[in-house]
């Protein structure tokens, strides 16, 4: 039996199961708002307004509010998030941190957990989440417990686990793109000492984007027109919990999720098409200007072309070979146990195994290029062993960490030239880190009000690779591979490359963290810190490249008021060092992306939440987000447009053809993905229909300024400010334990840009964009037994 049939079956099993839940199960109780919200961003439970972290915690009933189903929906629950999303991978900025590629030796910026197991790939995120408890969003480094690659921020997704009672749970959703959602989860109660919970999604709809159809020419094949960005994902996981003493507690979950899809494919603009790009004599096309004078050649970047603004984001042409076609999978097993000794001291062991697989995709890329990706496949592991516990109103933890990642990747990157066609690139590549750290944190109270909190973590990474490159264009022998060579799997063992690197690199660092609280009573806290985080160095075809390292500092304050603390007020301000900033570029398609050090940047900013309960019926909320965040040092390479059909595709000191060329300077220019201003408010009103049930309106509404997409701050690679306003109406009958919202999502059809980029490729120059979903609008029906 397939895993896909499987994971049908398992799902369908699920939710038949509801028809055996007898009529007098109870209802779980409903949050009224008022609830203490328990968080573990510090590795124990804590009131989340006792925390001294800028964080956002969304429940699993608000994410399914929000539509929430997988990591491209993050940046809606959190408003310092925002997403970098190119074909079916998701790459996050926190506070103007975060990783724009997803290049085998670089890491990303932000720390993700699901239940303490360590993600590390982006495009992993897009298919593993589902049956949520809660979502923990920490703004700024976490240095001392979450480690490396930490400089950003971490994102906590905490699975639900087995209830004691029988239960049953499910909601379905269906939508406009024939949007289908089920999710359904069964408790199985183990008597006293745990149970079993079996949980499991359906996802599928159709594409965002349109292309029309159109006729065969040349080499390529007829297109019969089609969407892209569709989906189509199911997953299971079973979750055991035991507790069979007051001291032990266990915590074991095995999961498997498959996607099939068809990636958005890019919005492209072609600049050799007539009238777009230069002909000569110098940049003399509208948006164009020369850059790097020193050249022979005339050089010119599109910096100010306004090619964006005619295009329409949700219907346009299919590259020449037409969509691509993406498969990814990913089965983890993981666990946490925990034996408390006494108050003084529990010993916790947290771990995790995962794979993803996301072999034999192919990607059509503009204008006729494609990318096939035969293997891609990535197992990790992470274990941590952790004491913690308070001794004298010391409240301490120490442990240790270890990471494993091994990766495989055989890629082509294929071109219409000669009877066949041939790879430009054929790369094959097997990289494998380790991370291992040691850490301990302390709170040591200084009175009755204020406590001094001191951490340090000491990390040591280690990553080693084989790069192997075919040569450009098929050279012939000893190269026969590519020569001529149609777009089909090649025997990678049998591959002649004729470019071979052997990589490796090695670093330790220590990050740390100092701070005092102050609480005067219960409601209140005031904090002030400095910590630091870094993100591994690594390297590429060209050689390594260093750590990025953050100073931050941060204070802030957390306010609760008013009757059983029903409103909350939260206010923060930060200053970070950023240094040694890891920017990629692409400047030569044979080889692939190239990384290099920025220098430094400076990011300032200040953050204000509200959430006010107006009366019994009547809710308020609104957050504010001023962030100011610039290059001080950026010494950058650059994509160039080469006038006359020149071989110049880009100029810096990574281009090994032209030593001594002064690199461009971006200093002064903002990083991608940093908006300057991000506003929401949101309203919630109960109307009593007493006998009948309850009638809940929801408004939820979001301003977020202009960005970047890239560090060259171009024209076409900006989104302008843009609203996106969120509607729903739920229905929960009295005494009932089902409840009908109709929702529409991104009223305004705003399609934000979440990828933009200018690529010189060989002959061709083209600017590529993606962008995010349009509005939807659906019904929702939920059940809980």
């Amino acid at each position: 039996m397939s895993k896909y049939l499987y994971l049908h079956l398992l799902l369908a099993g699920v939710c038949g199961s509801a028809l055996s839940v007898p009529a007098a199960a109870q209802e779980a109780p409903i949050d009224d708002g008022e609830s203490e919200i328990i968080v573990t961003a510090q590795n124990r439970a804590q009131n989340v307004n006792d925390v001294p972290i800028a964080i956002d915690v969304v429940s699993g009933e608000e994410l399914l509010k929000t539509g929430f189903s997988n990591m491209n929906d993050i940046d809606r629950i959190a408003p310092a998030v925002q997403l970098n999303q190119d074909q079916g991978t998701v790459k996050i900025t926190v506070r103007g941190v975060g990783t724009t590629s997803n290049d085998e030796a670089q890491d990303t910026s932000v720390v993700v957990n699901i239940d303490g197991e360590y993600m590390n790939r982006p495009a992993a995120l897009g298919v593993a989440l589902f049956d949520i408890d809660r979502v923990e969003v920490l703004r700024g480094p976490q240095g001392t417990l979450y480690g490396r690659n930490s400089t950003g921020g971490a994102i906590n997704f905490i699975t639900r686990k087995p209830g004691n009672d029988f239960g049953f749970n499910a909601t379905a959703s269906y939508g406009n793109y024939d949007a289908i959602r089920v999710d359904a989860g069964l408790d199985v109660p183990l008597g006293d000492i745990g149970g079993v919970r079996f949980a499991g999604f359906y996802d599928k709809r159709d594409g965002y984007v349109s292309h029309p159809a159109r006729a065969a020419f040349g080499p390529f094949p007829a297109f019969a027109g089609g969407r892209s960005d569709d989906n189509d994902a199911v997953g299971g996981r079973v979750s055991l919990r035991l507790d069979p003493t007051d001291a032990l507690s266990i915590n074991v979950a095995a999961e498997y999720a498959k996607r099939d899809f068809t990636p958005q494919s890019y919005l492209f603009a072609d600049l050799n098409a007539p009238g777009v790009g230069p002909t000569g004599p110098g940049c003399n096309a509208s948006g164009f200007v020369q850059v790097a004078p020193g050249y022979p050649d005339t050089l010119c970047a599109p910096s100010n072309t306004n090619l964006l603004s005619s295009l329409d984001r949700g219907s346009y042409a299919a590259p020449n070979y037409g969509l691509g076609e993406l498969h990814q999978d990913t089965y983890a097993v993981r666990g946490r146990v925990a034996y408390e000794f006494s108050d003084a001291a529990t010993l916790t062991y947290t771990g995790g195994y995962r794979n993803f697989s996301g072999k034999d995709g192919v990607l059509a890329l503009p204008v006729v290029y494609r990318s096939f990706g035969f293997e891609n496949e990535t197992d990790t592991q992470s274990h941590e062993l952790r004491l913690n516990g308070e001794v004298g109103g010391v409240i301490y933890q120490l442990g240790g960490f270890y990471f494993k990642e091994k990766l495989a990747s055989e890629t082509g990157f294929f071109v219409p030239i000669g009877p066949n066609g041939t790879y430009l690139s054929y790369n094959g590549r097997n990289a494998t880190s380790d991370s291992k750290s040691v850490f301990g944190q302390v709170e040591i109270p200084l009175g009755s009000t204020l406590t001094a909190v001191g951490g340090l973590r000491y990390t040591e990474n280690s990553r080693k690779a084989l790069y192997r490159t075919g040569s450009p264009f098929g050279a012939g022998p000893p190269d026969p591979y590519l020569f001529n060579a149609g777009p089909a799997r090649k025997d990678f063992a049998q591959m002649a490359f004729v470019n071979t690197l052997n990589l490796a690199m090695k670093e330790d660092k220590v990050t740390w963290l100092a701070g005092v609280n102050y609480k005067p009573n219960s409601d209140t806290l005031v904090y002030a810190k400095v910590s630091t985080g870094f993100k591994g160095g690594g390297f590429d075809p060209f050689g390594n490249y260093r750590p990025e390292t953050n100073t931050a500092y941060e204070g802030g304050w957390k306010q609760s008021f008013g009757d059983h603390s029903q409103h909350q007020f939260n206010l923060s301000g930060f200053y970070y060092d950023y240094r040694d900033l890891q920017v990629s570029v692409l400047l030569d398609t044979s080889i692939g992306i190239q990384v290099f050090n920025a220098g430094k940047a400076t990011i300032w900013g200040i953050e204000a939440s509200g959430d006010i309960k107006l009366s019994d019926n009547d809710r308020f909320s609104a957050s504010f987000n001023y962030l100011n965040a610039q290059y001080d040092q950026l010494l950058g390479q650059l994509a160039v447009y080469c006038v006359g059909g020149c071989a110049t595709t880009g100029v810096g000191d990574l281009d090994p053809n032209t030593p001594g060329i002064q690199q461009p300077d971006f200093s002064g220019n903002r990083p991608p993905f940093s908006p300057k201003f991000v506003i929401t408010a949101g309203y919630e009103h109960v109307f009593n229909l007493g006998s009948a049930g309850t009638l809940t309106a929801r408004a939820n509404t979001l301003f977020k300024s202009a960005y970047f997409t890239d560090f060259f701050n171009y024209r076409d690679s900006e989104q302008t400010a843009l609203t996106q306003t969120d509607l729903s109406l739920e229905y929960k009958p009295e005494n009932r334990n089902w409840s009908i919202q109709a929702f529409v999502r991104n009223l305004e059809n705003t399609r934000p840009l979440t990828y933009g980029a200018f690529v010189a490729a060989g002959p061709d120059d083209i600017y590529n964009w993606q962008f995010g979903a349009p509005r939807t609008y659906g019904l929702r029906v939920g059940l809980e037994f």
